[in-house]
């Protein structure tokens, strides 16, 4: 018998309101504790609406980064499970970085992940405003079930979430905040899933329904299969066990990890 994980994706709205985000995000927690989730996964940037900031955008995150993950804390401890969310941390400029962090039911940021792929394409520049990070992802344990982390446009690189896989991950997170446009809801869908078949994993995929995003959070199983979406609705959860016992089946079926002949190393270019 293999571990399962009950595991909420969270959809909502941000805005540039840090409380109103923050009482969003208590709300959808609960919903998710209401409903049996042992995890419950935010999209990026659910802290704050960072490209509809007037003002420094610094001095605004110094503020609303700490309040946030005191908030994410608490929650954690009052509901006694696992969080990831996305929001933005200061780096002592206008420009931060876009970080995801885990807190533990005892309300510990156990790890964190400053996105490595700024969104500079399609006519936008994530990197006019967002310092990259430099290090690849973690793999994070939660009650027996590993959870890799994956930022937004991080899903177009698969060699990074191919790697998350050969690092032990059995389950890849994606916070989002994918951005509407011509093919773009096609692009998002066919990205998750793609990650889910090639790898023969759980994809957790929470995504922002701000305005000019497209919502759409989904959970896909190892075979490619959706399980829970939730479309262009504002604010609302999708809650799916994640069973490894349905990886172990679709592995026995479709050996695609155990037939590969190519091995790589994955490193971050400066």
């Amino acid at each position: 018998m293999n571990p399962s994980l009950v595991a909420a994706v969270a959809q909502l709205a941000p805005t540039v309101d840090g409380a109103a985000n923050r009482d969003t995000i208590a709300a959808l927690t609960a919903d998710a504790a209401r409903a049996g989730a042992r995890l419950v996964v935010f999209p990026e940037e659910a802290m704050l609406l960072a490209g509809d900031v007037t003002g420094p955008l610094g001095l605004v995150v110094e503020e609303e980064w700490p309040l946030f993950l005191a908030q994410l804390s608490l929650l954690a401890t009052q509901h006694e499970l696992w969080i990831i969310a996305g929001g933005y941390e200061p780096t002592g400029s206008d420009r931060p970085f876009n970080t995801l962090v885990v807190v533990n039911p005892r309300g510990e940021v156990v790890e964190s992940y400053r996105k490595l792929h700024l969104y500079d394409a399609f006519s936008y520049r994530e990197s006019d405003y967002v310092t990259g990070g430099t290090e690849l992802p973690p793999v994070v344990m939660i009650e027996g079930v590993a959870i890799g982390l994956v930022n937004c446009y991080d899903i177009r690189f698969p060699e990074l979430s191919r790697d998350l896989v050969a690092r032990g991950a059995d389950v890849l997170s994606i916070s989002a905040a994918w951005v509407a446009g011509a093919r773009k809801e096609e692009h998002w869908e066919t990205l998750v899933k793609a990650r889910a078949i090639e790898s023969t994993c759980w994809v957790l995929a929470a995504g922002s329904s701000s305005p000019e995003c497209i919502g759409s959070s989904l959970i896909v199983d190892p075979m490619g299969v959706e399980r829970a979406g939730l479309g262009t609705v504002k604010e609302a959860i999708a809650v799916v066990e994640l069973s490894l016992d349905r990886t172990a089946e679709v592995r026995e079926v479709l050996p695609a990890l155990a037939n590969r002949r190519l091995v790589s190393t994955v490193t971050v270019q400066e």
